[in-house]
């Protein structure tokens, strides 16, 4: 339930004085991003922005409370207001919100800036009490929106503290307004004009209100609440002056209980202090919480007085405490009725379940320890809150009841372990399912069989991510016999589960039919994270049978899903972006695989670095077949560390492998190619795609490294595997370095023949990337095919498409002229001499090589993210250190350089 008062501006109080000083800071507030209002409680921080913004017609508030904690929470309110000052200028990204579709806010405000594209309007969003913001996961998001946000947006924020939002750095770079406590402090002139609106027939002496405001450094509260006990006690003003001298939190609270809290009725008094236990309130919860059928009458005669209670504008009439006074109470509270503190928490938390907001009855359910409310709670709510991703609010909430509370609820358990697998704590999930197990056991607590198929269906989804897949097939068949029909959720999972097995065992067939029966269900359910990843291992089966173009139609399907269910924060978009960008790499189309592969990075940022081992990979393999070998070794760097540092999948290190082993290849990096062989890892089988992509790096390897006859063994067998499991493209593959190792071998015959296979099967599949990586091998065989007219029409198309491809100068373009060749150039005993004594830079150099392949400047430009006038300047430098008169002239010397070094230009 969302409470529209917390997005309404606090009214301006009738009697409030205008602060011109102040206001007149604010002037250029509109060249700033941040206006900072920093003070201790009670010194007008939100007054004054009120005041300051009254009129302002692009304004968004947000009234923050100790429940905003929560991320989609603070979300929700924040996009709210940001749509309230900029006319709903982003509904897209506040829908995203709503529905819980974010990792982070990092990757919600990336969403939101790529929604709000350009807007001249000034606006400003206000973040109310931001001090009471204590989640790390929100100072980060905020600080990410104060760096990248558009100019015509300034954010205000009022804070008791200083915020964790680079304040510093907004400092120096002039980007920051700060009004702390000693500008918003009352000076003289402001003080009495304060009382003067406050106190009729005011005849005080200005030294008087001067010593009163010196003693309380201009504090506003304490003012406000001075002018109340003399409104009720003319002539208190003097003695007043007098009792607050040596100001401090204590002694605040002694002038609240003496002069102000004192002077209430008793019933008053315990009214305040119960209801002190809630941040904020309306009737029906201080009803219930205090037992008093009159409670809206006493809000309202409190309401009077200004400063104990304020209205949060909404038709809810919710109401919040000062926050000065509201420690007060807390703190008198403590002291005087502790042994109603458990009880009023439970009325509390009782209340807030009444109001349908269960966090805010778990907030208090936690305070007193009770373990029967909170598993009444948690019972449920749980999986209400767990569907909506409140998943750090729900474990802390686990996290506090006992044992014997927690393992006297089978609901319990299993929401705990979904918790870990929600979170990707995959290694503590198997753990939690066996506690589980055991401990409600020992208590003699027996599961339904709907409840042993949810533990079934669950522990299958561990099983298929450790990589066991027979065991994860057979307790995924179990948990179906288990599973009543409303257990929707565990019914998909256990139905993807299955399919994932027939795919890793190589059963395509059967994998495809499951997942396309997930697809329906999950569609069916609207549980559309499901129905995203069944399309997803749907395009995969499909390109593992050969059919390249179906597999890339399901990722345009599944990319209409993500935009239609607005679901570009969930890691499965960049599960669909690494599919479609090793597809775009096989058809050699790299400048839309290398957009995908930044892409799933963008998706990835929010995530820790590890999830981007298979994004950095496909870059590098993108980066050599295009020769830049430079580009290529810094993702392999990369790749290195994340493989050294954590534990992957054998799809995922395969991938990887295949990018470095290409890489050696180019480098003629023999060296590294041996040492790897030494410790590859052998698959058992060869029954899916990342085994065969496994095996095929190991036959490579060999036949890199001379050893031909482990080669013909390693291939022999992966095309039966292949073949028995109907894995076209592997087969596809596998045909094009057979073809190649046939002509290490010296038999072109059955060169001829393997590539001509591979050329029928490229029909379907459209993988032309393969032939590219052994293009020193196939060009031949394809130029001899062609001339001799052995092929049919299609294949000689494809043969003749392949062979320009492959004559290509631009292939070579980066590494003639990488680090690695330029420093082996500047030591050949044959270059010229105003070469080797050439103080070129390493880009001069790139730019060289560009030239040499035919780029244009708008070319070099594009291709180094610079202006095309950063090249001009390079060229000239270039030309100037080799004594080059034109671009022919530029082409014929590094041609030359090439051919001196031994390579084909």
């Amino acid at each position: 339930m969302w409470i529209p008062s917390k997005l309404n501006r606090p009214a301006r109080l009738h009697n409030a004085i205008l602060r011109s000083r102040l206001l007149e800071a604010l002037t250029h507030a509109p060249y700033y991003k941040l206006v900072l209002f920093r003070s201790p409680a009670g010194y007008g921080k939100t007054t004054m922005a009120a005041q300051w913004l009254n009129n302002h017609p692009n304004l968004g508030w947000f009234n923050i409370d100790d429940s905003d904690n929560d991320i989609f929470r603070f979300a929700n309110y924040f996009l709210q207001a940001f749509n309230k000052a900029t006319d709903q200028a982003c509904p897209n990204t506040q829908a995203i919100a709503e529905r819980r579709q974010f990792a982070n806010l990092t990757s919600l405000f990336s969403e939101l800036f790529a929604e709000f594209g350009f807007n001249d309007t000034q606006s400003y969003v206000v973040l109310d009490d931001y001090h009471l913001i204590t989640n790390d996961e929100i100072h980060e998001g905020m600080r990410f929106l104060l760096k990248h946000m558009p100019d015509n947006i300034t954010i205000v924020v009022t804070s008791r503290t200083h915020p964790p939002l680079n304040i510093a750095n907004l400092r120096v770079r002039d980007q920051l307004i700060e009004v702390d406590h000693s500008l918003l402090a009352f000076d003289q002139e402001e003080t009495t004009r304060f009382f003067q609106k406050r106190i009729a027939d005011n005849q005080y002496e200005s030294q008087v209100l001067e010593s009163l405001r010196t003693q309380v450094e201009g504090w506003a509260s304490a003012l406000q609440l001075i002018a109340l006990h003399v409104q009720q006690f003319p002539g208190a003003l003097e003695n007043s002056a007098v009792s607050i001298a040596n100001f401090n939190q204590e002694h605040i609270w002694d002038y609240l209980a003496e002069e102000v809290f004192d002077q209430l009725s008793s019933e008053l008094q315990t009214f305040l202090l119960q209801c002190s236990v809630l941040d904020i309130f309306n009737a029906e919860l201080v009803t219930e919480l205090t037992g008093r059928a009159d409670s809206l009458a006493m809000l309202d005669s409190l309401n009077r007085y200004g400063l104990f209670v304020q209205p949060l504008k909404g038709a809810d009439n919710w109401y919040r405490f000062h926050h000065l006074f509201a420690d007060f109470l807390r703190h008198r509270r403590y002291s005087q009725m502790p042994e109603q503190r458990n009880q009023l928490h439970t009325n509390a938390a009782k209340a807030w379940l009444k109001q349908n907001q269960p966090q805010s009855a778990l907030m208090h359910a936690q305070k007193v320890a009770n373990d029967d409310l909170l598993c009444d709670i948690l019972n449920q709510y749980g999986w209400q809150m767990f569907n909506h991703g409140e998943l750090s609010t729900l474990e802390k909430a686990i996290q506090t009841l006992s044992d014997d509370a927690l393992f006297s609820s089978p609901r319990l358990c299993l929401l705990r372990a979904w918790l870990a697998q929600s979170q990707h704590r995959y290694n503590q999930v198997a753990d939690l399912i066996l506690e589980a197990e055991e401990k409600l056991a020992a208590r003699s607590i027996e599961l339904t069989d709907a409840q042993v198929g949810e533990f079934k269906a669950l522990t299958a989804q561990v099983a298929i991510n450790q990589n066991r897949p027979e065991f994860a097939l057979e307790t995924a068949e179990f948990a179906l016999l288990q599973l009543p029909k409303t257990s929707i959720l565990s019914c998909i999972v256990a139905t993807s589960v299955i399919g994932e097995v027939y795919h890793c065992i190589g059963q395509l067939d059967r994998a495809l039919e499951m997942m396309q029966q997930t697809e329906i269900m999950a569609r069916e359910a609207k549980v559309y994270p499901q129905t995203l990843w069944a399309i997803l291992q749907q395009s995969e089966i499909q390109l593992a049978r050969g059919y390249g173009q179906a597999a890339f139609e399901l990722l345009t399907r599944a990319e209409l899903l993500i935009k239609e269910q607005q679901l570009h924060q969930l890691p499965l978009h960049e599960f669909m972006l690494r599919i479609k960008a090793q597809i775009l790499w096989c058809w050699n189309r790299l400048d839309e695989a290398e957009q995908c592969a930044h892409a799933s990075l963008d998706v990835l940022a929010p995530y820790e670095i590890d999830k981007s081992l298979q994004s950095y990979s496909m870059l590098a393999r993108i980066a050599i077949s295009r020769g830049e070998l430079d580009k290529a070794a810094r993702y392999l760097d990369t790749c290195t560390q994340l493989k050294t540092s954590n534990q992957y999948h054998i799809d995922w290190r395969a991938n990887a492998d295949y990018s470095n082993l290409l890489y050696w290849d180019a480098t003629q990096d023999n060296e590294a190619i041996t040492q790897w062989l030494k410790n590859s890892e052998e698959p058992t089988e060869a029954e899916n795609h990342f085994q065969q992509l496994q095996w095929r790096n190991i036959a490579r390897a060999c036949m890199a490294t001379g050893d031909l006859t482990r080669a013909d063994a390693v291939l022999s067998k992966l095309q039966h595997a292949a073949q028995a499991h109907k894995l076209v493209s592997d087969r596809n593959r596998n045909l094009v370095l057979e073809a190649a190792l046939a002509t290490l071998k010296d038999d072109k015959a059955q060169a001829m023949q393997h590539i001509k296979e591979a050329l029928t099967l490229t029909n379907s599949t459209g993988m032309i990337g393969d032939f590219l990586c052994s293009r020193q091998y196939v060009l031949p065989l394809l130029k001899t095919l062609s001339q001799d007219k052995q092929l049919a029409e299609l294949e000689q198309h494809r043969a003749h498409s392949l062979i320009q491809l492959m004559s290509s100068k631009e292939h070579t373009r980066a590494v003639h002229f990488d680090e690695a060749f330029v420093e082996k150039l500047l030591n050949h005993p044959d270059i010229p001499e105003l070469i080797r004594t050439s103080p070129l830079t390493q880009r001069e150099w790139q730019v060289l090589g560009l030239i040499y392949v035919g780029f244009s400047n708008d070319q070099i430009a594009s291709e180094f993210d610079v202006a095309p006038t950063t090249i001009k300047t390079h060229i000239r430098n270039l030309y100037q250190k080799m004594g080059l008169e034109n671009r022919q002239h530029a082409i014929r010397t590094a041609e030359h350089l090439i051919h001196l070094m031994g390579f084909a230009a």
